[in-house]
């Protein structure tokens, strides 16, 4: 014998329940279109409504320039990098260098079309320029609508708020301005506002633009704040500059003179040195100037006066020596004053040396105390730009502060010391002079005159000459000088960040889908009722011998009235299945029960019974549901007399049974409504009633109350050969089946078999399950076959299609209709 293959049996069991759990979500794919289409549909119209925004970026080059001397004074920083690009982006994004970089752009007027779905800023497209004196009182951030009557005059208006405009009230603009004509290049100024406006392209006669003016401070702040400053990576020296905005050319300007202003910041902080120098030597050029003239002039009349050619030739070469000693005291005299200055500076103590000159400047030719200056001046600049953007209590500040505290100290040694040899330089060469002095003592008084106006002559024209040169070699290096920094790449497009359109897109189908299909899924999740075959089988035990339609006819009634609807053949299929149950019984007692009321037992026992006397089959069916009687309301009598009043010994059997219009049908009505339901249905004349039942009828069907209210349907169940359970799809409750579960494993109750009413669409139909004896069939809608063979329900469904259809055309036509 063949071994069967169990892990083949377990891939097929895999596969019908991959296979169920499609079909049971599957079907609901209506919705899955219908949200997926509302979702896009939303996201349309988001995208058509809402401004694009855009990323800018441009990046920068940084180079450190800090000194050796620093890092050698800094034990700590001697073996690092001096890469530290933190305090280069906290000054690009700093309120000052926002505002020099405003002043490059011209931000103050923003330029808008009107339309009345979403604002769209011109910028540089604005047929207007509007030129704004920010020294007088200006009303801000209040849409103003002008309108351009000719290429020589336009219009001032209130700005009125476009149909799907949803922006906030805004504040009351100058009304002192609104509703009057004005000629453009003409000066408009009131108590809160002036500016000029200009035509730039006359094409554009009969246009509509709206503008408003934006405070400057407010512009500094946010334009501040809207630019993000970033590495390129850990190792480099370049800053990324980035900012996102709804006009790419807007961005892209401002990015571009942002990096402009701050390459234009370092070379000024590198040229004020320079700058300093030249003021200085200008100041004494302006003293010695007008000191020169007056000795050349008192020279001449000195010599006009006495007559005088040519000094002697004897003290031509003394004279020569005490103009040399002359000059070398005044640059000795120059040096010292340089020196005391810097000694002042130190005394003080402080933080700012900007204002210092560099002693290659002055002809100092110390290469120690030009670089402690340097290193100085550089450190003053780095701590003048910090300060820009954070307080003193920062700790690159105070990092900054220690070093120059060691700078300033070797500075101070080293000026103390200059100054000491200065002095004793100069004294020695005065000592010289007046030994100089003594010999010219012995020259007439003429020459010895003239002799001491040509001495200061002499050395005021060196000094002035000296000077200019110095003026000269400074505006040289103030030219020469370019800054360390520099741009790497312009910012020139933009890239699209919101919205994310194709993201966007892909979001909305995702939703469309996943949204119905999550609820769906939580919506089983917390419904408790039979859903379908497969749930029933899980949950009911009992063997299955029908399938039940759901009835959308508006009678009871259904096979009586409607025998070729798939319901009655349903009914059928249930009869041959009980027949086949009972084939060795002359009388068949069927008992039909549910969990509670409303799963239908009455309508299954009715159909049942017109089922069974269709079939030449006499056939009675019982009310004996005595709490709640129905069965004599579907044939149109009453409950006046009948299963309860027999019960209770007041009328005969023969009186209560009833005919029908159908031939082999009778009915047994309920009765009233008695006290003691329970106890009646348990005495011996409802066995004695069956037992006359049973001499008169093929098949009798008892309806009973349900089982999982009432006590009484257990203890009748003995009495019949079927007992026929129905379970309502989308109906019945999971928990309910376990008693009937229970009892049926308890062995308690026999010959229980499960009917499944209701059924609307299962949803999946997979051969090998359906279940039961005999042949139980499930029919859809969708089954030609079946309109082919039940011909009134095609007819209706086709009715209702087309009454549908009709409906339908008639709603498309009134949504499109014109007026």
């Amino acid at each position: 014998m063949e071994k069967l293959d169990l892990s083949q049996l377990d891939n097929e069991e895999k596969a019908l329940e991959i296979r169920y759990v499609v079909a049971k979500y599957i079907r609901y794919w209506p919705w899955y279109v219908l949200f997926t289409l509302i979702f896009l549909i939303a996201t349309f119209l988001f995208h058509r409504y809402t401004v694009d925004e855009y990323e800018v970026t441009g990046s920068m080059v940084i180079k450190t320039n800090t000194s050796p001397e620093a890092r050698i004074l800094d034990r700590s920083n001697i073996f690092n990098s001096g890469i530290n690009l933190e305090n280069d982006i906290l000054r690009l994004r700093s309120k000052n260098l926002a505002r020099e970089a405003l002043k490059k752009v011209h931000f103050d007027v923003e330029y808008f079309a009107k339309t009345n779905i979403k604002a769209i800023e011109l910028y540089d497209r604005s047929p207007i320029r509007i030129k704004v004196d920010w020294d007088h009182l200006q009303v801000t951030d209040t849409q103003v609508e002008l309108q351009i009557l000719s290429e020589d005059n336009f219009k001032l208006m209130p700005f009125s708020e476009g149909l799907l405009d949803i922006n906030s009230a805004q504040a009351a603009g100058d009304e002192s301005v609104y509703d009057k004509t004005y000629t453009f290049g003409e000066e408009i100024e009131t108590g809160r506002s002036k500016f000029i406006v200009y035509l730039v392209n006359p094409g554009r006669v009969g246009d509509q633009v709206v503008f408003q003016l934006k405070n400057p401070s407010s512009l500094e702040e946010s334009w501040a704040k809207a630019v993000n400053v970033n590495t390129e990576n850990e190792y480099s020296s370049v800053l990324r500059l980035s900012t996102t905005t709804k006009v790419v050319e807007k961005g892209r300007d401002y990015i571009n003179a942002l990096m402009e202003s701050y390459i234009d910041y370092d070379l000024n902080e590198k040229n004020k040195i320079q700058e300093n120098t030249i003021a200085f030597i200008e100041e004494q050029l302006g003293f010695l100037e007008d000191s020169l003239k007056n000795k050349e002039r008192e020279l001449q009349e000195f010599k006009v006066e006495n007559k005088l050619l040519d000094v002697s030739a004897e003290f031509s070469n003394i004279l020569s020596k005490m103009n040399t000693l002359d000059e070398q005291n005044a640059e000795l005299d120059y040096q010292l004053k340089y020196f005391e200055e810097i000694r002042d500076y130190m005394d003080r103590k402080s933080k700012d040396f900007s204002d210092v000159i560099a002693p290659s400047v002055i002809g100092v030719p110390d290469p120690l105390l030009n670089g402690l200056i340097q290193t100085l001046v550089t450190l003053s600049q780095e701590r003048r730009k910090l300060l820009a953007t954070v307080n003193e209590n920062h700790p690159e500040v105070i990092k900054i502060d220690v070093q120059m505290e060691k700078v300033q100290d070797g500075l101070f040694e080293n000026v103390v010391n200059l100054i000491d040899n200065t002095r004793k330089q100069q004294q020695s060469v005065q000592r010289e002079i007046r030994t100089y002095d003594a010999q010219f003592s012995t020259l007439p008084e003429s020459e010895s005159e003239y002799t001491g106006i040509f001495r200061e002559f002499k050395l005021r024209e060196s000094l002035y000459t000296y000077l200019l040169e110095k003026r000269a070699e400074a505006g040289i290096a103030r030219a020469s000088n370019v800054s360390d920094n520099a741009i790497l790449d312009a910012a020139k497009r933009g890239t699209l960040v919101f919205p994310k359109k194709q993201q966007n897109y892909a979001l909305a189908i995702i939703l469309g889908l996943f949204l119905p299909f999550g609820f769906i899924v939580v919506r089983d999740m917390f419904d408790d009722s039979i859903k379908d075959q497969r749930d029933l089988k899980k949950h009911f035990m009992i063997p299955q011998l029908g399938v039940i339609g759901f009835s959308q006819k508006e009678t009871n009634k259904v096979v009586l009235e409607h025998p070729k609807s798939a319901v009655a053949e349903s009914f059928r299929s249930l009869r041959s299945a009980i027949t086949y149950l009972a084939s060795g019984k002359n009388t068949k007692r069927i008992l039909v029960t549910s969990s509670v009321s409303g799963e239908g037992k009455t309508f299954t026992s009715l159909n049942l019974a017109s089922a069974m006397a269709l079939g030449s089959k006499k056939t009675v069916v019982v009310g004996g549901d005595l709490r709640r009687p129905k069965l004599a309301s579907y044939f149109g009598e009453s409950e006046k007399v009948g299963l309860s009043t027999y019960l209770i010994g007041k009328v005969e059997a023969s009186e209560i049974v009833k005919e029908t219009d159908q031939e082999f049908l009778s009915f047994v009505p309920s009765g009233i409504i008695p006290p003691n339901p329970a106890e009646l249905l348990q005495t011996q004349r409802l066995k004695d009633f069956l037992q006359y039942l049973d001499e008169r009828f093929d098949v009798i069907i008892f309806d009973t109350p349900p089982m999982g209210l009432v006590s009484e349907t257990i203890d009748l169940m003995r009495l019949f050969d079927i007992n026929l359970y129905v379970v309502r799809q989308n109906y019945t409750i999971k928990d309910h089946l376990v008693m009937i579960n229970d009892l049926f494993n308890n062995k308690q109750v026999k010959n229980v078999y499960g009917v499944f009413n209701g059924i609307i669409n299962s949803g999946y139909h997979y051969e090998g399950y359906n279940y039961g004896y005999g042949n139980t069939y499930l029919y859809s809608q969708n089954n030609k076959y079946m309109y082919n063979y039940y011909g009134d329900d095609l007819e209706e469904k086709k009715k209702k299609i087309k009454k549908k259809d009709f409906s339908m055309m008639k709603k498309v036509k009134k949504l499109f209709r014109t007026r």
